[in-house]
């Protein structure tokens, strides 16, 4: 029936596992929980705790894969013809999560589901608020929302998708690094006629980072980013930032907002940083870098 796999990375996943093994048993299906760590550091005693649950497994990588490398592998070993991937900081909404997708299965109403994803309303603290903002107002989008573009307003952070058809569609494994895995597999799905249905059956995101370290895993995003673009694997219009990007580079101002970025991008840091961060000061930044890679990369070819 249903295999959830939790790729883990420095993070206590125990809680999410032991809720969600409840939720199974309270329904009398076949399943497993599949969680692997991708070679990190902490938490691991904690999640030990994991092979403790009846049809839990907490295994460790060696090495880092990569997200998207490390859900393949737990792909690989799965037992049931449905796939839950689920990202380890997070907590289903709800007590009815694993039945509102088995709803979904027996109705046969399509092989792949994003349940959504949503923040607690609290505010966090300040070093924290720049995740919190963006993901509330960005992430955190109604059913309505989200099926205006089916595959661009999904996550693979709460995806319900029918075994053979990720099989068939694995992540890109040469994105290592963090951001853009969810573009490319999903986009690769649209391609392919296979379109996301949505649901309502979120998951908290709970695992909410400083607002320093969001802005850099965004600049490392923002490389992965023009990586896949230089190398065609993903189409302009999958992007709203690459859309825009393309539109400077025919009006031949890419190296100027590189260089704007480069002389401001102290000031544009010092909001976004703040108690106060604006996303349209956000959307500037990653803009901004994105096109001082670009422009980086222009002078490279010019060298060589």
């Amino acid at each position: 029936m249903l295999s959830i796999l939790i790729p883990v990375y420095d993070y206590n996943a125990f809680p999410l596992a032991a809720e969600l093994h409840q939720q199974c048993v309270a329904l009398h299906i076949p399943f497993e929980i599949l969680c692997q760590d991708d070679a990190s550091t902490t938490c691991i005693t904690e999640n030990q705790a994991i092979n403790t649950l009846e049809n839990g497994t907490f295994s460790s990588n060696v090495f880092n894969l990569g997200r998207g490398r490390n859900c393949n592998a737990l792909a690989e070993k799965a037992t049931y013809d449905w796939l839950l991937i689920l990202d380890c900081d997070t907590f289903p909404k709800n007590a009815d999560f694993i039945k509102n997708y088995l709803q979904f299965i027996q109705n046969q109403s399509g092989t792949v589901a994003f349940g959504g994803i949503v923040y607690q309303p609290e505010r966090p603290t300040e070093e924290n608020v720049l995740r919190w903002v963006y993901g509330t107002a960005r992430e955190s989008l109604s059913v309505e929302k989200r099926n205006a573009n089916p595959n661009g307003n999904a996550l693979t952070s709460n995806l319900l998708i029918k075994k053979n058809v990720f099989i068939s569609n694995p992540f890109e494994e040469s994105i290592t690094q963090y951001g853009y895995e969810d573009l490319v597999f999903l986009s690769d799905l649209k391609k392919k006629g296979v379109v996301v249905k949505h649901i309502d059956n979120a998951t908290y995101h709970l695992g909410l980072e400083s607002s320093k370290q969001f802005l850099e895993k965004t600049k490392t995003a923002l490389e992965n980013l023009a990586f896949l673009h230089d190398s065609k694997s993903i189409e302009t219009t999958d992007s709203k930032l690459i859309s825009a990007y393309s539109v400077l580079k025919k009006l031949r101002l890419v190296r100027i907002v590189a260089w704007f970025f480069e002389k401001k991008e102290a000031t544009i840091t010092s909001n976004l940083v703040s108690g106060q961060p604006s996303l349209l000061v956000f959307d500037v930044y990653k803009l901004g870098y994105f096109c001082k890679i670009k422009a980086s990369s222009y002078f490279d070819k010019l060298q060589k």
